[in-house]
């Protein structure tokens, strides 16, 4: 590993003047909990010359919960999203999502804002030898993208972003000097493209300093079920999240997001609308979990997640009722 410099930031106006001097001779990076950027950086992908420590920033470790909504700073660690009591009591697919992710040790660690702005877990990417987006021709994609798959085949990383998208969440970014702007999370996830260094939107000295949630409606029913091929800890095959609003015992509104299966998190546009104006029950899920999958493109290693896919998409719609 490349030696570098380390600097505790004050301030996040201070912490955006140090990312604004990178160069692609003198990289500079920020850490939070730093589990993404050590793995990056003992693989040799990243090699910076300066480290900006935000954990240092106490501002940004800080949750809000009111009739608003719900905002949390960018250094929330995934342990105390899990363990949040109101959270938890409004936003239970979130708090599930946190409490499933990795393992322990590393949820104490790892914030919320390090879980969206980690880079693919490719072993093509991850490799400094080959560190490019993964393929379709490469042949080891048995745990890649079934959808959206025909420029890249990685499947994005984050736990958390596939609840968030389904409680319509935003992201808040900082650029030091009071400017900033709120961004929707699904506009500020981008597929990975070889012309393009990042997977989000955020610029170059710009801070994602928190995520904001809309307050959840009267009778919001939501679940999350993540699958992987072990109980232990294991990177998942698929992840998903329902939120339905309800009108009496019908489905007002829907959504369905699906993780681990695309470069980015995927509306299952087709299965809310065949959700939207039906009770919940054992036909209306089959149906809406044949929709969800009906678009996929597996494969030949990947078919296998097709299935995984809408048995796991049927199982959290009739959780969520």
């Amino acid at each position: 590993m490349k030696s570098f410099e380390w600097v505790d930031a004050k301030s996040v106006e201070q912490a955006a003047a140090l990312l604004a001097a990178t160069s692609a001779r003198e990289p500079v990076v920020a850490k939070a909990g730093g589990m993404d950027l050590l793995d990056l950086m003992k693989e040799g992908i990243v090699q910076p010359s300066r480290v900006v420590n935000l954990k240092s920033i106490r501002s940004l470790d800080d949750i809000q919960l009111d009739r608003s909504g719900m905002q949390l700073g960018a250094l929330v660690t995934l342990a105390r999203i899990e363990r949040d009591a109101g959270l938890r009591s409004h936003y239970r697919a979130l708090a599930e999502a946190a409490g499933h992710a990795a393992t322990p040790q590393v949820r104490n660690a790892a914030t919320i804002g390090g879980n969206l702005l980690q880079r693919p877990r490719c072993w093509y990417f991850r490799n400094e030898h080959f560190h490019q987006v993964a393929k379709a021709d490469h042949s080891e994609h048995q745990h890649h993208a079934i959808f959206d798959n025909q420029q890249t085949v990685m499947v994005h990383a984050s736990t958390l972003a596939t609840p968030l998208l389904a409680y319509d969440a935003s992201v808040h970014l900082t650029l030091g000097h009071g400017s900033s702007r709120t961004v929707l999370l699904k506009d500020f996830l981008l597929p990975p493209a070889m012309e393009r260094d990042r997977d989000t939107l955020i610029a170059d000295g710009e801070i994602l300093t928190d995520v904001r949630v809309p307050a959840i409606q009267a009778n919001t029913r939501c679940a999350y079920h993540k699958q992987t091929e072990r109980d232990s800890y294991d990177w998942p095959i698929c992840d998903v999240a329902v939120v339905l609003q309800m009108n009496g015992a019908v489905v007002a509104n829907a959504k369905i997001v699906l993780g681990w299966v695309a470069p980015t998190p995927r509306r299952a546009v087709d299965a809310e609308e065949i959700l939207v104006g039906r009770e919940i029950d054992e036909q209306s899920a089959i149906e809406a979990a044949a929709a969800a999958v009906q678009a996929a493109t597996p494969l030949a290693k990947n078919a296998y997640k097709v299935d995984v896919l809408r048995a796991v998409v049927k199982r959290t719609i009739l959780a969520a009722r």
